[in-house]
Formats: structure tokens, C-alpha cells, sequence
């Protein structure tokens, strides 16, 4: 066991921080882009997965494909954020698992069986979604995570060969305060966790 993470961390992680709906002027450099993928790709997933595949919107040739994919409450968001994550998932990332699980041969669990290769992909790249957000925040940036858009319209967009698939979306950069609602309650213990 490690030692736990200090208040400051876990206020920076967890506590203190809040989804932006409004980000300053800022970018976002392929170097701070790969950092948080190396916080990222260390997501537990099913069999090693790790169907995640992220597309970092951050062009404004790219920002304006996906603008029209928004509901039109979402659009000032990505607008204002320095990037945007497509966090997608690769409907066919079991063709990995011989090199990322060579424990044993998990391919055929998946290949031919589409149901369940679209539940794993799905499921874990949400939990991959979960580490993105994380590692955002220890890296001292803001984000703000999304599902207000037509996934048809994005995956015909940006997927068009219907290999990979949009989860939800991420924006990143440095919050505006006035994005920056204040905290909605959230469950007591009481009403989310059962102990058997």
C-alpha cells in the first residue's frame, strides 16, 4: 500500500474542483497533450483493452466540424476551451489484445461476438474517461465533460467508417469563473452505497 495523497492533492482532484462550462483564453501544447496521456493510458480495462481512442480537437477547422454536432446550449463551451476530447471508443480494439493481454489468447471472446465487443468498449472507455478527467485536474488544468451532442452526426463527422465510436466529449484549458457554477449537492452515503 502507498501512502495517501495529501488535502491539497485530493481538493485539486476531487473536492475543490467543478466542471467548466467557460474557459479562458488558452492552448494546450502537444507535450502538455501528451502528459496527460501518460497520466491517462494507466486506466484499468477488461483483458488490457483499452479501447479508448481520443481525438483532440483543437484546430479551428476541426472545432467547426464538431460546433454543428452540438446542442447549441454546448457550443460557447468547446468554443472557449483551449481543446476539446473526443473520448471515442474502437469497436474492433479486441484485433490489440494478442500484443496488450498475451496472458492468453482473449481475441475470440470478442471477434464475431459484436454485443459483447461494443458493452466491453463502451464500459471501458468510459472508465478511461473517468481517468482523462483525473488527469487533468492533478495536471492542473480544468475540464468539463459532455454529452450534449448528436453522436450520429459526430461519429458520421469524424468516424465515418464506423470503426470507432464517440463516448462523450471533454473540454480542457484554464476555467472562467464565470463558468463556474457553484456544487450541486450530491448523494448521502446513506442513499448510494449498500455494505452486504
Amino acid at each position: 500500500m502507498t501512502t495517501a495523497l495529501n488535502k491539497a492533492a485530493l481538493d485539486q482532484i476531487f473536492y475543490e474542483a467543478h466542471s467548466a462550462h467557460a474557459f479562458k483564453k488558452s492552448e494546450l501544447s502537444d507535450a502538455q497533450i501528451k502528459e496527460i496521456y501518460d497520466l491517462f493510458k494507466w486506466a484499468p480495462t477488461a483483458f488490457n483493452g483499452q479501447p479508448a481512442r481520443l481525438v483532440v480537437v483543437r484546430s479551428a477547422e476541426a472545432k467547426a466540424k464538431l460546433l454543428p454536432t452540438l446542442m447549441p446550449g454546448n457550443v460557447p463551451q468547446v468554443e472557449s476551451a483551449a481543446v476539446t476530447v473526443i473520448v471515442a471508443y474502437d469497436t474492433q480494439f479486441f484485433n490489440h489484445l494478442p500484443v496488450q493481454f498475451p496472458v492468453y489468447d482473449a481475441k475470440p471472446i470478442f471477434e464475431g461476438n459484436p454485443v459483447a465487443a461494443e458493452q466491453t468498449a463502451f464500459r471501458n472507455s468510459s472508465m478511461q474517461g473517468a481517468y482523462l478527467i483525473t488527469a487533468v485536474r492533478a495536471l492542473g488544468l480544468d475540464c468539463g465533460a459532455m454529452s450534449g451532442f448528436d453522436a450520429a452526426a459526430l461519429n458520421a463527422a469524424f468516424f465515418p467508417d464506423g470503426q470507432y465510436k464517440a463516448n462523450f466529449l471533454l473540454n480542457i484549458g484554464v476555467a472562467d469563473p464565470v463558468g463556474v457554477y457553484p456544487r450541486n449537492p450530491r448523494l448521502n452515503f446513506e442513499d448510494a452505497v449498500t455494505i452486504l
